[in-house]
């Protein structure tokens, strides 16, 4: 999938255009009819196995209805204004903290989740905390970190550190997620500041730090990061974890640094249901059916992220090498301790917005 999520310049001002131009429009879950026996899920593109879907409409009879966005940015605006009517959505860590605090979610009621309650892991539901306290609102359903992918015919020695991408033996071979929050995370966990600092001195250093960068950089992008990487068209990149399998299979020259040494963003994606949702039980059946193994298995295997469900891995492991369990399935010191991005409030959205166009016109 395509994990570009973290506030991309482009992303973030369509998002402010879609309120104006879907006001008037209708959704799939406005145009279709339907009883207790629907449910209608907006998450993003091709994050669920259809087959999943399949499975689970024949078991329960219940028919899904699916609507799918692009960021987190053009899919708040229509649930905040009431165009949609949907039961189900799949938002990131701190998008779902915004939702909470704009009275946009209900609570989820754990006791039509006992899936959720034995296989979600107590890590994972513990990292959820710090943009969700007490899991009130969401189940964990994928998570990542941000990493650094290398060349290792083109780059010396190991990588692991975020420093290398300020070392202008590397000038035009370097490739940046085109995303405020992704930019502005790596200089400020170089000068040892939260990535969810709200520290306007701080930001501006981290600012002036990616404008002396800049003459280093190739391209600043989102896809096509990957396709350079696979290509050997760059010697390295700023990557999402659940693309590093794939790039590693596609090119056998390429490594991966999953948490560079002075820390990374763990991103979290997790399933929520608006506090207008009119299929509330079918929703909770929904949730607590990707929560079983199983199936968790299956959009695992289909979609190549991390899982926080404690009874994948030995479901899937037989058929993955060293290099992908270890990407797949890492040991709890790479995640443990490391940030998740968190909602900073509509002035610091507009700070960022500012400043990182600033450094893309500089």
């Amino acid at each position: 999938m395509k994990k570009y999520r973290r506030f991309p310049l482009l992303m973030l001002l369509f998002g402010l255009l879609l309120v104006f131009s879907t006001a008037g429009c209708d959704s799939l879950a406005e145009d279709e009819e339907g009883g207790d026996d629907a449910l209608y899920i907006y998450s993003w593109g091709d994050y669920l196995d259809p087959e999943v879907i399949t499975q689970f409409e024949e078991e329960t009879g219940i028919h899904v209805v699916l609507d799918e966005f692009d960021t987190n940015e053009s899919m708040y605006p229509r649930v905040k204004e009431g165009a949609t009517n949907y039961d189900l959505i799949c938002p990131s860590d701190y998008m779902i903290q915004k939702m909470a605090e704009n009275d946009l979610l209900q609570p989820l009621d754990y006791d039509q989740l006992p899936n959720a309650k034995k296989y979600i892991g107590k890590d994972f539901l513990r990292q959820a905390e710090s943009y969700d306290p007490g899991n009130r609102y969401s189940i964990p359903y994928c998570w990542g970190t941000v990493g650094l992918m290398y060349n290792k015919k083109l780059v010396a020695g190991d990588v692991d550190s975020w420093s290398v991408l300020f070392d202008p033996r590397y000038k035009d071979e370097i490739l940046m997620q085109d995303s405020a929050r992704d930019a502005f995370m790596i200089p400020l966990r170089l000068m040892g500041d939260s990535m969810n600092t709200k520290n306007v001195q701080e930001l501006e250093q981290a600012r002036d730090m990616l404008i002396a960068q800049k003459p280093l950089v190739q391209a600043y992008g989102v896809d096509d990061i990957r396709d350079k990487l696979a290509s050997g068209e760059a010697a390295l990149g700023v990557i999402y974890s659940g693309e590093a399998i794939n790039l590693l299979k596609a090119n056998p020259d390429l490594a991966f640094c999953p948490a560079p040494k002075e820390g990374t963003n763990l991103w979290m994606d997790g399933w929520v249901i608006p506090k207008q949702a009119k299929h509330v039980e079918n929703a909770h059946k929904f949730i607590d059916f990707l929560c079983r193994p199983d199936i968790a298995a299956k959009n695992f295997e289909s979609l190549g992220y991390s899982t926080p469900n404690t009874g994948v891995r030995e479901l899937v492991e037989d058929d993955m090498d060293e290099d992908e369990i270890e990407i797949a399935f890492p040991e709890p010191s790479v995640y443990q301790g490391q940030e998740t991005y968190q909602y900073l409030g509509e002035a610091l959205d507009k700070l960022y917005t500012k400043l990182w166009l600033q450094v893309k016109v500089e």
